[in-house]
């Protein structure tokens, strides 16, 4: 009678057993809930899985719809009292988080990330004229004030400027730069991967670029909508000035600065090979402040991963970078 109740128990409880984890494995399988708030709201269910998953939320600060995807280390469902610190991805023009596909991000366990949208063409600013047929585009204001807050209050990050890193790809290389440069109470670490990190006169072909994005991409917009007029004319171009990374390095005091470009081995029509003299002018001018920061000039990328040729769309070259960057980052955070 004993034995037969004994073995019962033990089916019984072998069977909870199983049912607990079958529970917990399907709840791991779905991304967390994350709760609305900072003037973010978001639009139905996240789609992806627990680690790897998009959000698409609105804001009164920029008009329409806008993804945020998060990668989480794979370990982040298994301890609940482990935080993490975050790195902000910031991609390029014409693009959006849900592209971002880059390897080393997924093998990274030991820090969160965070895409958020940045449109087509932001520049990673709140737009001087917020008229246009776009609506309000204030994106700094989107990104500082409620993503970050947003991240912190949903996830478990460790929220301090320390444990934070702004990164970027081409457009989000100057966002990355200029988010760090004047918010270092938020970021410890910043990093451009091809990035337009000089809008000087010295390089006008940059501010070309950023004028080309306003009326090339539909619907086109005022030339001066971003930082108004780019013309060293009666300081005129004053804006432009003010949010320059190359003529504000001081204020990359304290911060660990990384810096990774080309020159898509010499060819002109390839914007690698106008953004590495910008990227050149910048280390030069921290190298001027003896300010720390940490200097890839790739070149034609055949000492820079299997398949990188130095061009700016090269897929392999933004990888071998990331994973040049990420463990320098980890570093960073542990220290």
């Amino acid at each position: 009678m004993r034995t037969s109740i004994r073995r019962a128990f033990a089916l019984s409880t072998a069977a909870v057993a199983v049912m607990a984890l079958s529970t917990s494995t399907a709840q791991a399988a779905d991304p967390p809930t994350l709760r609305d708030g900072h003037g973010l709201t978001q639009l139905g269910a996240a789609t992806g899985n627990a680690t790897d998953f998009v959000i698409t939320v609105t804001t009164p600060e920029v008009t329409g719809e806008h993804h945020i995807r998060i990668i989480l280390p794979t370990g982040y469902h298994d301890d609940p009292a482990r935080r993490y610190p975050v790195m902000y991805w910031l991609h390029g023009a014409n693009s959006d988080p849900v592209e971002q596909n880059y390897a080393a991000m997924s093998d990274s366990d030991s820090m969160i990330t965070v895409m958020p949208d940045g449109g087509a063409r932001s520049w990673y600013a709140n737009w001087l004229n917020q008229k246009t047929a776009l609506g309000a585009q204030n994106w700094e204001n989107f990104h500082i004030r409620q993503v970050v807050p947003f991240v912190d209050a949903n996830l478990r990050t460790v929220a301090t400027r320390q444990a934070r890193a702004v990164v970027g790809l081409s457009m989000g290389g100057f966002g990355a730069f200029h988010y760090a440069q004047k918010h270092p109470h938020l970021f410890g670490q910043a990093a451009s991967l091809s990035g337009d990190i000089d809008l000087s006169t010295k390089f006008m072909a940059l501010r070309m670029a950023v004028v080309a994005s306003l009326v090339v991409y539909k619907p086109a917009v005022d030339s001066d909508a971003v930082f108004g007029s780019p013309y060293p004319v009666f300081g005129a171009d004053r804006r432009w000035n003010e949010v320059d990374p190359s003529q504000h390095v001081d204020r990359f005091a304290g911060v660990g600065v990384y810096i990774y470009v080309g020159n898509a081995g010499g060819r002109t029509t390839d914007p690698e090979f106008w953004l590495e003299g910008a990227a050149q002018n910048v280390a030069a001018n921290m190298r001027a402040q003896g300010l720390p920061h940490h200097f890839v000039d790739f070149g034609d990328g055949s000492n820079w991963g299997t398949g990188c040729d130095g061009g700016h769309n090269t897929m392999a070259c933004r990888e071998t970078s990331l994973r040049d960057l990420i463990p320098r980052l980890a570093k960073a955070f542990a220290g």
